[in-house]
């Protein structure tokens, strides 16, 4: 039987420390150098390096910040945009509301400080 691994999660970016201080605030991680780290311990390690180029294509990953976990409806959406409020606050971007749509519950698509994608879900 194959052992549970731990991952870290890397982010290509153009300014490493910015970046990681917004995840950081979003997710209530600790500074760990170029990276975060979950104080619990039970979350993966976030990264963040240096690569010359600039993002130019939508990220073919991405996280999804769990803020509506059992939420339906009204009730979701509404913790969904309080979330919103409080990241484009730190810098990060709205993009859409995704509704419910019968197979998936709302999600609401966001960029962070550099352009990358994540979902409030």
């Amino acid at each position: 039987m194959a052992s549970i691994k731990k991952i870290q999660v890397t982010f290509d970016c153009e300014e490493p420390e910015r970046v990681a201080e917004f995840w950081c605030e979003v997710l209530g991680y600790e500074r760990n150098g170029s990276g975060c780290i979950d104080p619990s311990g039970i979350g993966p390690r976030l990264y963040f390096q240096r690569v010359p180029e600039n993002k130019v294509v939508k990220n073919r990953l991405h996280i999804d910040v769990r803020v509506g976990t059992g939420l339906v409806g009204e009730e979701r959406v509404a913790a969904l945009e309080s979330e919103c409020a409080r990241l484009i606050a730190l810098g990060a971007v709205r993009v859409r509301l995704l509704r419910a749509d019968g197979y998936n519950e709302s999600c609401l698509v966001m960029q962070d400080v550099e352009g990358n994608e994540f979902c409030l879900d």
